[in-house]
């Protein structure tokens, strides 16, 4: 039986989706590409956007027709969202929301077996019990993902997610170590602690737990050489976190810090809770007490209501404060949220010309971090050969600036190797072996 993935979305998603293919692997399935015939197909769709959901729905629409008799399972926040919407597109066979997708393989199972639409989707909003769906055989060897969390408690006016993946929950403090010591026996050198919201870690739990306790501990584990934290609130970083990271040797100077928009009035509309002198001070800081930090963020723009004179605002802040990459993104409205029945939406050519500005200020502070390293001695884990370009390796600096190296030798893939880097690409750099 052969079984194919497609999956949507953030990189907890793409978290799971591995786990699941796990569970398919231990019960006899081979696991083939999307694009070729197989006898289960499963979604993981994604809902931030209407266009994550219509994405969904087209790729739903090719696995079957791949393979007409094929079982389909969607599973994921567009299914958690819209699970009656979903199980009445044409050819699902199983529908599954976000805190149940461990029980993929049996769902399936069941529907060949009956023959019959199998539909699994709790209330996850009352859920605040942490699903383990843990890899344990990474098919990348080189850097491991790992997810410590799920769930937000933030409601932005834009945002689905709570609704989709339900209050917060964290992963068992002891369970998360001893997957990091495993995972460092099995000869990882960097994992990437991955969540919803990530900065929210150990709020469920008991005891005085906190992401930075978990980074602490992390610290002591050998092995480990490198730690990345996925997105993260910038209210996480108080004067106190700042020093005690400081202190970590382990903890990768990049940090992607959420921002939205550089203007108050259109921060205070999105209930974001910071406003954009207090991420401006959480960045200076970063700065001054982090050498080589990197700091990344998204914004949207098109936001309800948002003036000429806001979206000014926002470009001159960035403009200012010259983050290393913004992922730029037009509002997209979500049925079920607040900015979705706000007046005054923003027309699309308006989004599509600021979004335009933004990717080309974006385009270039991201080469001016990279020219800020030429000529300096950096740590590179090597994660593999660049497609097309035979003898040319590509990897990351521990700020996580992607770097193409010539003379690397394929047995030092998931290594770290001391690259002086030559020149820069815009969006990458060019590098040599230090001898």
């Amino acid at each position: 039986m052969k079984v194919a993935f497609s999956t949507l979305g953030c990189r907890v998603n793409v978290y799971e989706s591995e786990a699941m293919v796990e569970k398919f692997v231990r019960d006899g399935y081979s696991v083939v590409d999307f694009s070729e015939k197989a006898d289960v197909y499963v979604i993981n769709t994604c809902s931030v956007t209407n266009t994550g959901d219509k994405k969904s729905r087209q790729i739903i629409g090719r696995a079957r027709r791949q393979n007409s008799n094929a079982i389909i399972a969607v599973v994921g926040c567009y299914s958690q969202i819209a699970p009656k919407e979903v199980s009445e597109i044409k050819g699902v066979d199983v529908v599954l929301g976000t805190r149940n997708k461990g029980d993929i393989v049996y769902y399936v199972n069941k529907a060949r077996d009956e023959k019959k639409i199998q539909i699994e989707v709790g209330a996850v909003l009352k859920n605040k019990k942490f699903e383990n769906l843990q890899i344990e055989d990474y098919r990348d060897k080189t850097r491991a993902f790992l997810k410590i969390q799920d769930g937000c408690n933030r409601f932005c006016a834009y945002c689905l997610i709570p609704y989709t993946r339900g209050a917060v929950c964290s992963k068992d403090f002891d369970v998360v170590l001893n997957e990091v010591k495993q995972l460092a026996n099995k000869g990882f050198k960097e994992i990437i602690l991955s969540g919803i919201h990530t900065a929210s870690y150990g709020v469920d739990l008991e005891g005085n737990i906190s992401l930075v306790t978990l980074l602490e501990e992390i610290e002591k584990i050998d092995g480990i050489e490198r730690v990345r934290i996925g997105s993260i609130e910038p209210s996480f970083f108080t004067d106190e976190v700042v020093e005690k990271c400081k202190n970590m040797k382990k903890l990768c100077p990049q940090f992607h810090l959420s921002l939205q928009s550089g203007c108050n009035d259109t921060l205070k509309r999105m209930n974001r809770r910071y406003t954009a002198e207090e991420y401006e001070k959480i960045v200076n800081v970063l700065r001054e007490n982090l050498e080589d930090v990197s700091i990344t963020t998204d914004v949207i723009v098109g936001f309800p209501g948002e003036t000429d004179e806001e979206f000014n605002e926002t470009y001159e802040f960035l403009k200012r404060i010259k983050l290393t990459k913004t992922h730029i993104f037009k509002f997209s409205p979500r049925t079920g949220t607040k900015a979705a029945d706000m007046e005054n939406q923003i027309d699309g050519n308006k989004k599509e010309e600021r979004s335009k500005k933004l990717i080309e200020l974006n385009k270039f502070n991201e080469n001016n971090f990279t020219e800020s390293l030429i000529g300096r001695e950096l740590g590179v884990l090597i994660e593999h050969e660049v497609k097309g370009e035979e003898g040319v390796y590509e990897g990351y600096t521990k700020n996580y600036v992607k770097v193409h190296v010539h003379g690397i030798k394929p047995q030092n893939i998931g290594k770290i190797i001391k690259i002086k880097i030559l020149a820069s690409k815009g969006d990458y750099a060019e590098g040599k072996v230090v001898e």
